[in-house]
């Protein structure tokens, strides 16, 4: 029975965490499936997005049938910084996945502007 898990993402510049207004961050599921896509507020903070998820009681067995989490890739972009993607992303039921996000200024050179980080999250090990 499908439950529900939750993502929230934090987006800033530089090491000083800085909060960038207005980052694009999109959640897709592994079917390729557009979750939600959201604005960062003030903050750099979105709103959670709800993602379906195994139930929890689904975990509780030493081999379950199926993993006890939902993987998504996540996407974020503004102008004048990298695109990162996050590749892998493991939502569990019942929980908020917390995602920061450092977003690298580009170059002002224009071919840098197509430019992307990719992150890559491996499978637990459950």
């Amino acid at each position: 029975m499908p439950s529900t898990g939750y993502i929230q993402v934090r987006a800033y510049a530089s090491d000083a965490r800085i909060p960038l207004e207005d980052v694009a961050i999109t959640v897709i599921a592994s079917d390729g499936t557009a979750i939600a896509t959201r604005l960062t507020d003030r903050s750099g903070k979105i709103d959670p997005i709800r993602v379906p998820v195994p139930d929890l009681a689904e975990s509780q067995s030493p081999d379950p049938g199926e993993l006890p989490y939902t993987q998504v890739d996540l996407y974020a972009r503004i102008n004048g910084y990298y695109q990162i993607e996050n590749e892998g992303v493991q939502v569990f039921s019942g929980v908020t996945t917390t995602q920061d996000l450092e977003m690298l200024p580009l170059s002002e050179l224009p071919p840098s502007w197509g430019d992307k980080e990719v992150f890559i999250t491996p499978r637990q090990n459950l």
